[in-house]
Order: C-alpha cells, then structure tokens, then sequence
C-alpha cells in the first residue's frame, strides 16, 4: 500500500508538471521569495545564476530592481532596500577580533568559492561571522575587486574608509550596516563621509555667513545644557541632471551626475539639493572651511572629512559638519 500511494503521489506530481510547460495556469504558491541574491545584477551586465554552493557565504540577497523588492513581498533581517546588503562568510580567525591580511584574503576566497565575488557591487559589506557580533568588528567593505578595513581614525568603533566616495552613496546607506558609536560626545553619532567640496568652491565662498546658533549639550553627568555658539556657514547646491524623468528608465546611471574629477562614479540622487557645511565659528574655523573650498593639492586629502549632522538633515537639503584633526582617536 505504501508503494502505490508512492505511485499515485508521483503520478499526480508529473500531471502538474505537464500542465504548467504546456501553458495552463499553474497554482499559484503562498511560500514567500527566497531571499537568494539571484536577481541582483551587476552594472551594466545581465543577471547570472548563483552557484548553488553560495548559501554558505551569503547571509542574505541584494536585488535592487527585482519585482519582489518592487512589490514588498521580499523580507531580510539582513538586507534593506536602499541599504547596503550585509553578506556573511565564516572564515576563523587565528589572531582573534582583529583580521589580519590572511584572515581579509580567506574571506575573498571564500567570497569566490561560493561563485558570488562576481555578483558584488563597491559598497557591498561583508561581515565574518565567526569573530563576533560586537560593535563593527569583521566587517568590511567590498571596493570592486578586494575587501577593505574599516577607518578607525575619528571613531573606536570604525567607519567607512576614505578610500570610498562618499558621494557615490545615499548618505542613510551604511546606517545599522556600519554601526555607529554612542550618541554623546563631539561626533554625537553621527557617521562620517568623506566629500571634496572644492568642485563648488566659488559658490561656498559667496554663501559664507556667520550665525549664532543654541545647541543642547550632554554633560557627563548626563544632564542637558542649552549652550549658544557661533558657527560659520556656507552652501553649494547638486543640480539634478537635465530629463529627471529619464533618470529612473533602464539606463538611469547614463543620466546621473558624475562626481567632479572622479572617474567612473556618479553621485547619488539622495545628494541632489542643498548641501549645507558648517564649521566653527573662529578664526581657525573660517580658515578651515576656506581650505576646504580652494584646498591645496597637498591638503586636499585630509580636507575632505565631514559628519552628517541627521538631525537637521532633510530631504534636499544635507547638513555637513566639518570634522579637524581634534577630533581623532587614533
């Protein structure tokens, strides 16, 4: 009996199978999509099948554009729309939290053994599970052919590394991705991004303004003072490119805006508007946001460091606060 039950189960599986290939409606599923990185192109190239081995190195799927992330139904503890996609691989450490050189080129290997390396667009991060969840630590960053540290110069917990362009990236992209530090202190938690304004030089030296401005600062013993200071303020502007409609077609990167002496990256739509930038409002302070706008060719490197200043950050319009050496911790 239980063989002919075998028999009848099989026979009706291959009558369904018949029926869908020769065009009549299928019955639909209620299982929810997969969240395999299947549907994730990368720029300018068709979609590739995922070997069937990467479910080991990939804690989640990334696909902008597919018709699940279109209509909501794709759902990911480790990926967002607009976020960046967090993949895992397991690769032990020998030397502990801290990845050495052999540790990054494991991770790599085993990104490529898994036939997804091909797949990942800069940005992507990519997090070693097997040294721990703590803060930021086995994360790092995919720049298009290797993986990359995290920067530790401005904060204990990591940011992005300078090597990126900040621009090329919606300012929320990294959020919970890269985690940030604790909310009190100089950076308030806010992230880091490196940007050259030097591109809008002379329209940030004809908006320079001095304004006297009242913040509320957390004391050590956890009160809260409302202090006035004075800051120097400036702002350039992103113009959107000409045929915004265009912009979200099939090839909407042709009509992006390039960044300003960056070969091949464009800036993100999420940049288009108002760019405020704010300094201290010193002597020194003036200076600094001077040299940001018409830096030397020595200084332009250490002259790009900024902060998202969220809470006054909008939609179209982005407030930047300019990070100086002070504030290192390394």
């Amino acid at each position: 009996m239980r063989q002919q039950a075998r028999i009848e189960r099989s026979g009706s599986s291959s009558t369904d199978s018949s029926n869908s290939v020769s065009g009549s409606p299928s019955r639909t599923t209620s299982r929810a999509a997969s969240p395999s990185p299947v549907s994730r192109r990368h720029r300018g190239s068709d979609a590739q099948t995922r070997s069937s081995n990467s479910s080991r190195a990939l804690g989640s799927g990334s696909g902008s554009g597919s018709g699940s992330l279109a209509d909501g139904s794709f759902h990911s503890p480790l990926y967002r729309v607009r976020r960046a996609p967090l993949l895992r691989v397991f690769v032990p450490s020998p030397e502990g939290v801290w990845l050495s050189d052999k540790s990054v080129e494991a991770c790599e290997a085993e990104l490529h053994r898994a036939g997804v390396a091909k797949l990942l667009r800069a940005g992507d991060v990519v997090w070693d599970a097997a040294v721990g969840d703590e803060g930021n630590v086995g994360r790092l960053v995919w720049d298009g052919s290797y993986l990359v540290d995290l920067d530790y110069k401005f904060s204990r917990m990591g940011e992005l590394s300078p090597y990126f362009h900040s621009l090329a990236f919606s300012p929320s992209y990294f959020h919970r991705v890269i985690r940030q530090g604790p909310s009190t202190g100089t950076g308030g938690g806010n992230p880091i991004v490196y940007v050259d304004v030097s591109p809008w030089g002379p329209e940030i030296s004809t908006n320079m303004q001095l304004f006297q401005d009242r913040v509320q600062t957390e004391m050590p013993d956890g009160t809260l003072h409302s202090l006035v200071r004075w800051v120097h303020r400036s702002r350039f502007t992103i113009l959107p490119p000409r045929g915004g409609a265009a912009s979200s077609g099939k090839n909407a990167r042709e009509y992006r805006v390039p960044i300003p002496g960056v070969e091949g990256f464009v800036i993100d739509p999420s940049w288009y508007g108002s760019v405020v930038l704010e300094a201290e409002g010193t002597n020194e302070g003036l200076a600094d946001l001077q040299g940001r706008a018409f830096p030397s060719e020595k200084a332009r490197t250490g002259r790009r460091v900024w902060r998202v200043v969220r809470e006054r950050s909008v939609p179209g319009e982005m407030w930047l606060r300019a990070v100086t050496d002070q504030e290192r911790v390394m």
